[in-house]
């Protein structure tokens, strides 16, 4: 399935990024597309003006709200296809886990900027964040639905704590804002097809602009305790297992959790 697994892998370890160009054909991209344009309808209208005026993602894509059965299985079945199962594999080599769903957008609200972040600093002081880029691993499988101008990454930092200049930047400290350029960011432009996997945890932003819809699928190490950040309704139904060719990404999590609850 990977030709350059162990370089993917040798890749993703030092800069904490990598790329696949056209690993999805036209068709899968239509089929995906077609199922995430539901959820994404819906969500819009439910949450109208928090799209109006400040919303950029949504999640729980998977999830029951939005999605019919037999939807939530075609995402399920693309989720844990032997595409995305191998480059899962390649960067979390034991039972990577599933986590959750992301949609990116670019925002209505022509005020709004992208912005530079790590994942972690959501739920953790800085402190903490120090220790989550050493010890954890959540890693982001960006898949576009149109061509968009992609991403911009700070390689590396999936691993090394942030510069001055990225430190002030990210947290808007000092004067600065976190939409400002970072003169160590690297861009890297997407077209629908391309996959691009990156760590939740290095310093990173989206960037706005042209039909931006990219769907994230979300995968952590079961080494680290995330368990219980994963919402139960993004997970299959036990119904729903049987009609997913590999459905080892959800077990994994499904077992996690059963785990916890011992």
């Amino acid at each position: 399935m990977l030709e350059n697994q162990s370089q993917l892998q040798q890749h993703y370890d030092v800069q904490g990024y990598f790329v696949i160009r056209n690993y999805f054909n036209d068709t899968e991209i239509s089929a995906l597309r077609q199922v995430v344009l539901k959820f994404h309808e819906l969500w819009k209208k439910d949450h109208a003006q928090f799209y109006q005026e400040e919303a950029f993602n949504s999640s729980l894509i998977t999830g029951s709200q939005y999605l019919a059965f037999d939807d939530r299985v075609k995402l399920f079945n693309f989720i844990s296809s032997k595409k995305i199962m191998a480059v899962a594999e390649s960067v979390i080599a034991a039972k990577p886990a599933f986590m959750n769903t992301q949609l990116f957008f670019n925002p209505v609200n022509p005020a709004q900027k992208d912005f530079w972040h790590r994942d972690c600093q959501y739920d953790h002081e800085v402190e903490e964040q120090k220790k989550a880029i050493k010890e954890t691993q959540v890693v982001h499988l960006r898949v576009p639905l149109f061509d968009e101008l992609g991403m911009e990454l700070v390689p590396g930092t999936h691993k090394r704590w942030d510069n001055e200049e990225e430190f002030n930047v990210r947290q808007e400290e000092k004067g600065r804002v976190s939409s400002e350029n970072l003169s160590t960011g690297k861009a890297i432009k997407l077209a629908a097809g391309d996959l691009l996997v990156f760590s939740a945890d290095m310093i990173h932003r989206g960037l706005y602009g042209l039909d931006r819809l990219a769907l994230d699928i979300l995968v952590f190490d079961p080494a680290g305790d995330f368990a219980d950040y994963v919402d139960d309704d993004c997970l299959p139904e036990l119904s729903m297992l049987d009609k997913i060719d590999d459905p080892r990404l959800f077990t994994n999590t499904l077992d996690l959790k059963a785990i916890k609850l011992q």
